[in-house]
C-alpha cells in the first residue's frame, strides 16, 4: 500500500438557509427596487438550499506565537517616538544646528522648582504658543536634579513624546553647557501647515 495518495481539498459545508433569514431578507428588500438593466435575484424560497452559499465566518486575528508580543497599532500618519537628537524628516544641516545650539532660541521655559502636574501644564501651554507663533527653536530648562537624574529631566522628554505635543515638534536634543547643558533641552517646533 503506497501512503503517498493524493489528498482531494474539501469541499466546503453549505448551510441551508434558516425561515428567519429568508424573512429577514424579505423585509430588507420589499421596497428595493433594481437598477436600470439590472434584474431582481432568484427568490430564495425558490433556489435549493445546497446551492446556496453561506457567508465565511468572519477572520480573526492570526495566532500568537507564544514569545511573540502584541504590538500596537500604529495610527495613519502618527509620529515616531524621539530620542534625544533625533529628527526624522528634518534636513541634516537643521538637525546639527540644533544639537549644536546654533539655532536661534526664539523663546525659553524655565520648570525649575515646579511640581510635575504644573511642569506638564507649563509644559503644554508653552509648546502650543510657540507653535502658533511660528517660533522653530525653544528652550526648555528642566534641571539636573540632585544627582543629575531629576524628575522633570527624565519626565520632560516622555512627555514631548506623548500627543499633542509629539506632533508639534521635530525634535528635541540636550543643550549646550552655555544653555543649562543635560538639565535644558533645545526643542524644535513644527511649522504650521496651510
Amino acid at each position: 500500500m503506497s501512503r503517498n495518495r493524493l489528498i482531494e481539498p474539501r469541499q466546503p459545508r453549505r448551510r441551508a438557509v434558516t425561515p428567519d433569514e429568508v424573512r429577514i431578507w424579505r423585509a430588507v428588500i420589499e421596497d428595493a427596487r433594481p437598477l436600470p438593466g439590472r434584474v431582481l435575484p432568484d427568490d430564495p424560497e425558490t433556489v435549493p438550499p445546497e446551492a446556496m452559499p453561506s457567508p465565511p465566518p468572519p477572520p480573526g486575528p492570526p495566532p500568537l506565537r507564544p514569545s511573540a508580543r502584541p504590538v500596537p497599532p500604529r495610527l495613519r500618519g502618527s509620529p515616531l517616538e524621539l530620542g534625544h537628537g533625533q529628527t526624522p524628516g528634518l534636513d541634516r544641516r537643521s538637525a546639527d544646528r540644533m544639537k549644536r545650539g546654533e539655532m536661534e532660541i526664539e523663546a525659553t521655559l524655565d520648570l525649575h522648582g515646579h511640581s510635575q502636574d504644573l511642569a506638564h501644564d507649563e509644559l503644554a501651554a508653552f509648546i502650543q504658543r510657540a507653535w502658533v507663533a511660528g517660533r522653530r527653536c525653544v528652550l526648555v530648562v528642566t534641571g539636573k536634579g540632585v544627582k543629575g537624574d531629576g524628575i522633570l529631566k527624565n519626565q520632560v522628554p516622555r512627555w514631548l513624546n506623548q500627543s499633542p505635543l509629539r506632533e508639534r515638534i521635530l525634535g528635541f536634543s540636550f543643550a549646550r553647557p552655555q544653555h543649562g547643558g543635560d538639565g535644558a533641552l533645545y526643542v524644535l517646533v513644527r511649522r504650521q501647515r496651510g
